[in-house]
């Protein structure tokens, strides 16, 4: 993670600690988990998807759709949930998205999704947690 001061932090034993191991490596160490794989990926249900790290809700069912590629697909998150940096790895450049509470990676965001926004934040399943109404 980078120097950002978060208002959730922890230390590295305590994010293994409540992480599974797909979880720690997603969000703690910037994986990403295979396409297809997380049953959240088929939430239809009203509700929130939140943080798996420290509880925070990040996008409301409402914006949620079917993107095609093999992970949860939303048009924008809650105001102020995540913060977005320069991803420079892999030989490409994207926007990676961090929940803007305890900095853990959640996915990328990228310019091709459907209106309002017209965004399409790909985020790894196993990163959030579902809240239903």
């Amino acid at each position: 993670m980078d120097a950002h001061a978060y208002p959730v932090t922890r230390t590295d034993a305590e994010w293994r600690e409540r992480l599974t191991p797909e979880q720690y490596y997603i969000m703690r160490q910037h994986g990403t988990e295979r396409p297809g794989s997380c049953a959240l990926l088929h939430e239809t249900r009203e509700g929130t998807f939140a943080c798996a790290g420290c509880d925070t809700p990040l996008f409301g069912s409402t914006l949620k759709f079917e993107s095609g590629t093999g992970w949860p697909s939303f048009n924008d998150p809650l105001p102020g949930s995540v913060e977005t940096t320069i991803d420079r790895s892999h030989g490409m450049v994207r926007e990676e998205v961090h929940c803007a509470t305890c900095g853990s990676h959640l996915g990328h965001v990228f310019p091709d999704g459907p209106p309002p926004t017209g965004l399409r934040y790909c985020i790894n399943g196993v990163a959030l947690d579902f809240q239903p109404k």
